[in-house]
């Protein structure tokens, strides 16, 4: 079975989750790749994941529509 987009992404984003240059760019590359709705789930996922950690990245990268 082929991986989603969505879970490729938020698999990268765990790996890169070491280096916050490197988890900022990957964070803007999955934002592009994926639909409007899975952005949204990326978004509530890396708040879940890495809100303590890049709370000031996740925010700032995110389109401010989805901020809800």
């Amino acid at each position: 079975m082929p991986m989603k987009m969505l879970e490729y992404c938020q698999r990268i984003l765990a790996k890169v989750s070491f280096d916050r240059h490197l988890f900022a760019k990957e964070l803007a590359k999955s934002i592009k790749r994926l639909e409007r709705s899975d952005v949204k789930r990326l978004r509530q996922w890396c708040m879940e994941q890495f809100g303590q950690r890049y709370e000031d990245i996740i925010l700032n990268t995110f389109p401010q529509q989805l901020a809800v």
